[in-house]
């Protein structure tokens, strides 16, 4: 078995073609070769990140595609995974391509799994995630995170602002701030996950570092206020390369049970829709009920779930 990447030589394109004519089928939903020549072309995928498994006739066995921003200098989560029917040991050959992957960039990127939901009712999708799995823990990518993915379209209107909070903008050092007070009691699995080698303020930095590198703008952020002038809480809209995304949002430990969540949700919510947004998206752990209440209070809907396997030392 061999493991490489595609080469990136312009004057034989062949092998990106390969990458992309390999076959998109079998339950978990893969990515299409119209999608692949879109990141491609975007600078989010890269021939050097796209890693081939072949046998010894040169026959591509599996395909592994790791995603990055246009402008990242490694990439940033494995977006796609896929070993051809018929194998007989998909686990061995996906846990190869993750190997050699790996090696080459000098870290482990998550995997990022979308599914659909009820997904382990279906023997077929179980048992497509099932080898999956097994080669990502094989390979170090052992923490793992399932995460429901929010969808709100304007169809599903915006509510009207109450007063009971006040939104307006804030130095950095007020929103790293607010950043360490939020992670206090975090449902968030990798906040809690982090806290257990971060303090509070290293994580908060880290945080803010994150939402300042995506596309969204910093003239977004808002603290959000009592009106008597109390830190309640902080929304922070964001985006990513294809839509407007919540971002970040929470409430202080001491003004959560309130229903201050729905206020915050709420303000960024408006705060799209009022740029003409026709999407908003979102993200929130299976186990962060109360989020995920907030958005379904707030009328976004789910649309996947995200199975993340990520490496435990990052």
């Amino acid at each position: 078995m061999i493991f490489r990447a595609a080469t990136a030589d312009p004057a034989d394109p062949a092998d990106l073609d390969r990458a992309t004519a390999f076959p998109a089928d079998g339950p978990v939903p893969p990515l299409t070769s119209g999608k692949v020549r879109e990141e491609l072309a975007a600078h989010r995928m890269r021939p050097e990140w796209t890693w081939f498994a072949e046998d010894g006739d040169g026959r591509i066995l599996g395909r592994a595609l790791w995603w990055g921003r246009a402008d990242s200098e490694q990439p940033i989560a494995l977006d796609c995974l896929q070993v051809r029917a018929g194998v007989a040991d998909p686990a061995a050959v996906a846990a190869g391509l993750l190997e050699a992957g790996h090696a080459a960039f000098g870290n482990r990127p998550g995997y990022h799994l979308s599914l659909p939901r009820g997904w382990r009712d279906d023997p077929a999708t179980a048992g497509e995630v099932a080898w999956r799995r097994q080669a990502a823990y094989a390979t170090g990518l052992t923490r793992e995170i399932e995460r429901l993915r929010y969808e709100w379209t304007p169809a599903a209107g915006t509510a009207p602002a109450t007063g009971r909070l006040v939104f307006r903008d804030g130095t950095d050092e007020e929103f790293l701030d607010a950043f360490t007070r939020l992670s206090r009691g975090s449902l968030d699995l990798a906040t809690r996950t982090e806290l257990l080698v971060k303090d509070a303020g290293e994580l908060a930095r880290a945080d803010m570092a994150f939402y300042l590198g995506c596309p969204g703008e910093r003239s977004w952020w808002r603290l959000a206020h009592l009106p008597d002038g109390t830190l309640a809480g902080l929304a922070v809209p964001s985006a990513t390369p294809y839509h407007r995304n919540v971002g970040y949002l929470g409430v202080v430990p001491e003004q959560r049970g309130k229903g201050l969540i729905d206020e915050v949700l709420a303000e960024i919510t408006r705060f799209h829709a009022a740029a003409g947004a026709d999407r908003v998206t979102a993200t929130t752990d299976t186990v962060n009920v109360p989020m995920a209440a907030a958005f379904d209070r707030a009328g976004y809907e789910v649309t996947e779930i995200r199975l993340v396997l990520e490496d435990p030392a990052r």
